[in-house]
């Protein structure tokens, strides 16, 4: 358990509009997109105020290859007597019930549950989350960048295994909780957000390949480190006229041209199907055209973040690209009910 250092310094009274609850979560899986599977799974319960309840982990059988097995270390032979999924996914449900799903970069950890859920035919009990990158932002809090590891670095929370699932959502409950801490004592509007469970699923040709006996990934390494896979694709066409480039501060119209550039923890793919599924046109360059560049290294000498400087085109990080995609307005003209609303 872990030691109860802000108890006495929680304000009185609470915010009475906060959460009763939160699972603090952390999954591994065998990649990003949308077909990938986890691999493992943690939960640490808190009560309304932040104070540790219970934690909870398990390994979990993909049934596939278990993907960047150097980044989470779980090969094929730890995982082959492992639960499947729908084997733990009552006892899963039973931590979460009830309580705000609590993650970093929540946007991603939320899709994997759901989807999991959404095979093995059932309903994650999740109907709001927090994302602790967004809280932080929230906070204002001086971090160099929004990696877990400098939250942690932040409030003196030592991370002894990195990514393994059980020891990050321990890292993280511990600089979850004087987040709240601060949030409350300012009376802060918590930066929740709405979960749809799914309630059906098809796994794409990806997974069918996956669970192919002898099947390898094209895993393309950058730097000899990290490794990506991501299929050739073709996007369908944007049906909304261009309405110009985003004004920070305000909402996402249909139509516009986002952009993206580096690394981002949510994978691309599934990042682009979502500006997709929002009307928005997701495009591979910068030009005066462009609405938006979404990067989580606005810094970086990268083409498109050069470009976009010297357009003048404005430029948001990943987390708030995610936080924009739930409120798109519809494009001028569209019929109610388009996506995006």
């Amino acid at each position: 358990m872990l030691e109860d250092r802000i108890a006495a310094a929680s304000p009185t009274p609470w915010p009475a509009a906060y959460p009763e609850g939160y699972a603090v979560v952390d999954v591994e899986t065998t990649g990003l997109a949308r077909d990938d599977r986890i691999v493992s799974a943690a939960v640490y319960q808190l009560d309304g105020r932040g104070r540790v309840e219970d934690s909870w982990y398990t390994l979990v059988n993909p049934r596939r290859d278990p993907g960047p097995v150097w980044i989470h270390g779980l090969t094929t032979e730890v995982l082959a007597d492992a639960p499947l999924f729908e084997d733990i996914a009552e006892e899963f449900a039973k931590r979460l019930d009830g309580r705000v799903l609590v993650a970093h970069n929540a946007a991603f950890d939320w899709s994997m549950i759901a989807r999991e859920y959404a095979r093995a035919g059932s309903e994650a009990p999740v109907r709001r989350r927090l994302c602790t990158i967004a809280l932080s932002k929230e906070l204002g809090l001086p971090l160099p960048n929004h990696k877990l590891e400098s939250l942690a670095a932040h409030y003196g929370v030592e991370q002894r295994q990195a990514h393994h699932a059980l020891d990050d959502a321990r890292v993280l409950a511990e600089a979850f909780r004087p987040s709240l801490a601060l949030a409350a004592e300012a009376n802060l509007r918590l930066p929740l957000l709405a979960c749809q469970p799914l309630t059906e699923w098809s796994d794409g040709p990806a997974a069918v390949r996956s669970a192919t006996v002898g099947y390898q990934p094209s895993w393309q390494h950058r730097g000899g480190g990290a490794a990506t896979w991501r299929p050739s694709r073709k996007r369908p066409a944007c049906p909304y006229p261009n309405p110009g480039r985003y004004e920070p501060g305000k909402q996402l119209i249909q139509g516009m041209r986002v952009a993206f550039s580096g690394d981002t923890s949510i994978d691309r793919e599934l990042l682009e199907d979502r500006a997709i599924e929002a009307g928005l046109h997701v495009a591979t360059s910068i030009s005066r055209l462009t609405s938006l560049l979404v990067t989580n290294d606005p810094d970086s000498h990268t083409s498109k973040t050069v470009k976009a400087r010297q357009f003048g085109t404005p430029v948001v990080d990943e987390a708030a690209f995610v936080q924009l995609l739930s409120h798109v307005m519809p494009a001028e003209g569209a019929r109610p009910g388009t996506p995006g609303r």
